[in-house]
């Protein structure tokens, strides 16, 4: 089984900075498509920020520039959120795509990122 654990998630001020992390763990998988997705109350789930195999990244406009996602040689990836906004007030889900005997997608349970004074 492989599985998500998230974390980096809590409250902070408009302005400020957030790294949240997704450690992926299990055996005999390999990642295609790292990404982030987030859902505010209300509105559907939207992709912020995806990492391929390749290295090919790309981002929500909203948060281009703001934030980055990266990955470790341990199977763990990151987005580092900076210049938050309250706006970007929504619960943020860690998601891949791998195969793992066959193709599948694995997600995480959810960080609840809120920005506010």
């Amino acid at each position: 089984q492989v599985q998500l654990v998230e974390s980096g998630g809590g409250l902070v001020q408009p302005g400020g900075s957030l790294r949240l992390s997704c450690a992926a763990s299990g055996s005999s998988f390999s990642i295609l498509v790292m990404g982030w997705y987030r859902q505010a109350p209300g509105k559907e789930r939207e992709l912020v920020a995806r990492l391929t195999s390749g290295g090919d990244t790309n981002y929500a406009d909203s948060v281009k520039g703001r934030f980055t996602i990266s990955r470790d040689a341990k199977n763990t990836v990151y987005l580092q959120m900076n210049s938050l906004k309250p706006d970007d007030t929504a619960v943020y889900y860690c998601n891949l795509e791998i195969v793992h005997t066959y193709r599948m997608l694995v997600w995480g349970k959810g960080t609840l990122v809120t920005v506010s004074s």
